[in-house]
């Protein structure tokens, strides 16, 4: 999870300049949403970043 908006930090944030480390926010309320918990969506995007870079995985 990642993306480029400088401007639209998460809602504990807001106001401030988005950074990486407000990732852990946006995919906990991404797993709220998805009904599911954080710790899983940061499974499914490691699975994901490794089949996308099998180079880099192995």
């Amino acid at each position: 999870i990642e993306t480029y908006s400088p401007y639209l930090a998460p809602v504990p944030y807001r106001g401030k300049i988005n950074t990486p480390a407000y990732v852990p926010h946006v995919a906990a309320r991404l797993a709220e949403l998805r009904g599911t918990s954080a710790e899983h969506i940061g499974e499914l995007t490691s699975a994901n970043f490794t089949r996308l870079f099998k180079r880099v995985a192995s």
